[in-house]
């Protein structure tokens, strides 16, 4: 970790916190999410859902998992670095999204879901703060610790995914879903995305089905013949609703947007679209240009900071650079300033060796200086060649350990009892997706 330095913290949740830091070598941001439990071996680190999901995943709106650390028996995830997540965006609004700016943030998110669910894997935990945005123009789905193979078997926890955003076979204790689960989510956060409000916030789980029945209305037995099963073996009753238009309740929604809605918040998982039918709506064949934006003013001043930091130490190393050029240079500075986010007050914890440091401007993992030079020789990138044969991906048994930095969390936050006789091991593995983007699993 004695490449990146620590600049704040962005978040804290159940299972780590999220610091943004910045490339020595290149001066390019990211985000790093250093875990809270410690890991004992590679091996448990490259078994982690979210790391086995975002190896295989490579999409513009996926979020990029650039690296992954283990150092002094502590995981470090590295990450594109991106401004903030849908709910801030959400939140700082003084006014509603006009519906071309709800329709292609909803195009990316289903356009991301979509390469997901392709590629094998479920979410299971989809919400705004899940979502993470370069502005409205760029929207990527993070935070895999909840994600689930597809051609896994059941049963799978009931208790998954935010409750707003968790769908109804979920809140009755399925454990044979599957990956519409996530397309009932995208239903309530493109409700939200009109309103500004959470369409289902129940306060429980009970409360939550109360909400969606207000609604949706009651839903008929012979609607959904498995959701009534569901419904009694837990001697649970529907309260009996009448359903209230979704127009009433999104007036700014068009008909089209209405009617992909009603379609993703089905009873019934069977009856909802997938990611990619949900694409082909009318809803988006309106001749609108879709998709993320690179040439957006928020990614140009995180994609050129870097250049510009490069050029003015280039510029100071040489002395016969043209006065236009420094310039240049000095004005791309200026127009390129990165705006962060608001930054979070850092917990008080004691200082201990191996930790991360939090403040600011200091190299993380620098603390344990007097063996740098062990951990440096001891570092190595996923691909090289090892002579420790049990490192290779190839041999690792399939693991059932969730990370997650959801604030609500979604699983049970267990500690795992270590035998004080294991040695810690000081040395520093890193897996690197970088040197290995023409990889193919």
């Amino acid at each position: 970790m004695n490449r990146y330095t620590s600049l704040k913290q962005l978040g804290d949740g159940t299972y780590g916190s999220v610091l943004m830091g910045r490339s020595n070598e290149s001066g390019e941001l990211v985000a790093i999410k250093r875990m809270k439990r410690k890991f004992y071996s590679w091996e448990e680190c490259m078994n982690l859902r979210e790391v086995k999901s975002l190896k295989k995943l490579n999409h513009a709106n996926v979020v990029k998992l650039k690296e992954v650390i283990r150092e002094n028996d502590q995981l470090y995830f590295v990450f594109e670095y991106m401004k903030e997540n849908l709910y801030q965006l959400m939140k700082d609004r003084k006014k509603l999204f006009p519906e071309s700016v709800i329709r292609n943030i909803s195009f990316q998110i289903l356009q991301g879901l979509s390469f997901i669910h392709k590629n094998g894997f479920f979410h299971r935990d989809m919400k705004p703060e899940n979502l993470l945005c370069m502005g409205p123009e760029l929207v990527k789905i993070a935070d895999f610790g909840l994600a689930r193979e597809i051609r896994s078997k059941p049963p799978y926890t009931d208790y998954v995914s935010t409750r707003w955003y968790r769908a109804p076979e979920v809140l009755l204790r399925s454990s044979t879903y599957s990956s519409p689960i996530d397309l009932w989510a995208v239903g309530c956060i493109m409700a939200e995305l009109y309103t500004l409000r959470p369409l289902f916030p129940g306060n429980s789980e009970v409360d939550e089905i109360f909400k969606i029945c207000q609604v949706l209305g009651t839903v008929k037995k012979m609607d959904w013949p498995e959701g009534y099963q569901l419904s009694s073996a837990m001697n649970f009753r529907f309260p009996q609703c009448v359903p209230t238009h979704l127009k009433t309740l999104i007036p700014n929604a068009s008909n089209e947007a209405i009617t992909l809605m009603k379609d993703l918040l089905q009873w019934d998982p069977k009856k909802r679209p997938t990611a990619v039918q949900a694409l082909r709506y009318p809803y988006f064949q309106v001749g609108q240009v879709l998709g993320p934006r690179p040439q957006s003013q928020e990614i140009k001043k995180a994609q050129a900071r870097p250049l510009a930091q490069k050029q003015a130490s280039e510029s100071k190393a040489d002395p016969h650079q043209s006065s236009s050029e420094s310039r240049t240079s000095s004005r791309n500075q200026q127009e390129q300033q990165h705006q962060p986010l608001q930054q979070i007050p850092l917990p008080q914890v004691e200082s201990k060796p191996g930790g991360l440091s939090h403040a600011k401007g200091q190299t993380l993992g620098s603390e344990n200086s007097g063996s740098m030079a062990v951990l440096k020789s001891g570092r190595r990138r996923w691909g090289q060649t090892v002579t420790k044969n049990s490192d290779s991906w190839d041999e690792l048994d399939p693991s059932e350990t969730a990370a997650s930095t959801s604030k609500k969390p979604s699983l049970g936050n267990i500690e795992e009892e270590r035998s004080p006789k294991e040695q810690r091991n000081l040395n520093v593995h890193t897996f690197s997706t970088e040197d290995h983007q023409n990889y193919k699993m």
